[in-house]
């Protein structure tokens, strides 16, 4: 297929930008206020879905529940990285929330493991990976849209609100966390407090889809263009192995004598399926991918540190209560979400480059001793000073995240590029950055844990010394 030559395209007035940045950006705060409800109350429903015993073990299968929701994110930011390059942004998007609301009513409805047994972790493991499909495909088409609805003389700032909206989705989901902490004792909380959350997040999302429904499309997709063609083998291929890798899973959860060959093929069907996914992006686009796969393995890895485990950490190491945990986690993301557009401002004025390297180069000498600081802390002003220089340092990278991303590839496979390495990498990092961490800590080598951080970030930084300053070299080029 040929591409045709695009004329030139209008100009978004501001009003209109404001409005295109806001309605993508509402959305954004409900998906990832769903996602990170699961997080923040896990200290909370764990024992009404996994049977009694040590808490640090109850925190391990919640984890791996919460894991195999970035299983899914994979196949989610396929599809509809594939549905936004052809059904448009706006299309893509309103799906993304559906599911998203479906995945947390299921949630707040499921009962517990003493009412249904196993069915209940089943149920809720059907649940997450709904949320899972949403949430990969969220991440492209909202890092797309806003960043091509930003305009190229702020983009670096107005696609910054991509992680204010994520963040802000995070704290609003602790913000709950803490209001119910403050008006239900902790046995009620545990008996069915945890479910006011995701009915909540339910509810917000059926008001973002009709919010959705009515934005304006993206002038990157309105304009004529070339289209990627989907290969009918490739769809088959990846079918064959995503059955095989479920049959194979299930068998393995049994206790016959080929439930541990069953796991042992499950993980090797699981990598041959995402590698059935991500082959031929790679291929027509190599350097990008990989570059983001890089970049995404080094800044999902240290965002999860230090927003969604640092609840834990400070309660299992620095030893803290749990509502002391939940309020300095609160503090230092309203920190973190106010720096984003600071810090994407500065990328307009500087180039995404020495932003990148700052980001990496100085996360990976700064998480030892901020972690081994905030393990020792005894008052909570100084586990909160400690975090907020962390994330100080991590809005250099989460700030231009999207608009990275996005301004590496061409708008008719832009929404595909910029989900699909990343959602990848997330799973292989991200998405294990509760189990990594509560395993080492199982074992005793708690410390070691920092310098697998370091190692990772160290990834990330050699990735941005390679890459080239994409706001000097956009292609985004649509206006």
């Amino acid at each position: 297929m040929t591409a045709t030559v695009q004329p030139a395209s209008p100009r978004l007035s501001p009003l209109a930008r404001a409005k295109a940045i806001l309605g993508g950006s509402a959305g954004n705060l409900v998906e990832w206020y769903d996602w990170f409800a699961y997080a923040a109350f896990t200290l909370y429903f764990a024992p009404a879905f996994f049977p009694k015993g040590d808490q640090t073990v109850q925190l391990l299968q919640a984890a791996a529940v919460f894991f195999l929701g970035f299983v899914a994110r994979p196949i989610g930011a396929w599809l509809m990285g594939i549905y936004a390059d052809h059904a448009g942004r706006r299309a893509a998007l309103s799906a993304s929330v559906a599911l998203m609301c479906g995945g947390a009513l299921i949630i707040a409805v499921t009962p517990d493991f003493k009412t249904i047994g196993l069915w209940a972790p089943a149920i809720l493991l059907l649940a997450r990976v709904l949320q899972g499909l949403s949430v990969g495909g969220e991440y492209g088409a909202s890092a797309t849209y806003m960043s091509e609805m930003a305009g190229k003389a702020r983009r670096g700032f107005w696609s910054s609100f991509h992680y204010v909206t994520l963040i802000a989705g995070q704290l609003l989901a602790l913000g709950v966390l803490i209001v119910l902490q403050r008006c239900l004792p902790e046995a009620e909380l545990k008996a069915w407090g945890w479910r006011v959350p995701f009915a909540i997040g339910a509810l917000l999302a059926i008001v973002v889809f009709w919010i959705r429904r009515g934005l304006d499309e993206s002038i990157a997709f309105k304009a004529p263009a070339q289209r990627e063609t989907l290969s009918k083998g490739q769809v088959a291929s990846a079918g064959v192995l995503l059955a095989l890798t479920v049959a194979a899973g299930v068998t393995g959860v049994t206790t016959g004598p080929l439930a541990r060959p069953a796991q042992m093929l499950a993980a090797v069907f699981l990598v041959l399926f995402f590698a059935s996914l991500i082959v031929p992006l790679v291929r027509r686009h190599p350097r990008e991918s990989l570059l983001i796969m890089g970049l995404t393995a080094g800044g999902s890895l240290t965002f999860y540190v230090y927003t969604t485990y640092m609840q834990k950490f400070l309660v299992n190491t620095a030893g803290f209560s749990k509502g002391q945990a939940s309020e300095v986690s609160a503090l230092s993301l309203i920190g973190f979400m106010l720096m984003q557009p600071l810090a994407g401002w500065l990328s307009d004025k500087v180039g995404r480059k020495p932003m990148l390297i700052l980001a990496f180069g100085g996360g990976a000498l700064s998480i030892w001793p901020i972690m081994t600081g905030i393990s020792r802390a005894t008052s909570v002003t100084t586990a909160l000073a400690l975090i907020l220089a962390g994330v100080a340092i991590q809005s250099c990278y989460t700030s231009i995240s999207a608009v990275v991303k996005a301004e590496m590839f061409p708008a008719h496979v832009r929404a595909l590029g910029v989900a699909l390495p990343y959602a990848l990498a997330n799973v292989l990092f991200g998405g294990t950055a509760e189990m990594v961490a509560l395993a080492f800590k199982h074992e005793k080598m708690e410390s070691a844990f920092y310098l697998y951080v370091a190692g990772v970030m160290s990834l990330g930084l050699i990735c941005s010394i390679v890459l080239k300053d994409t706001g000097r070299n956009s292609l985004i080029i649509e206006d």
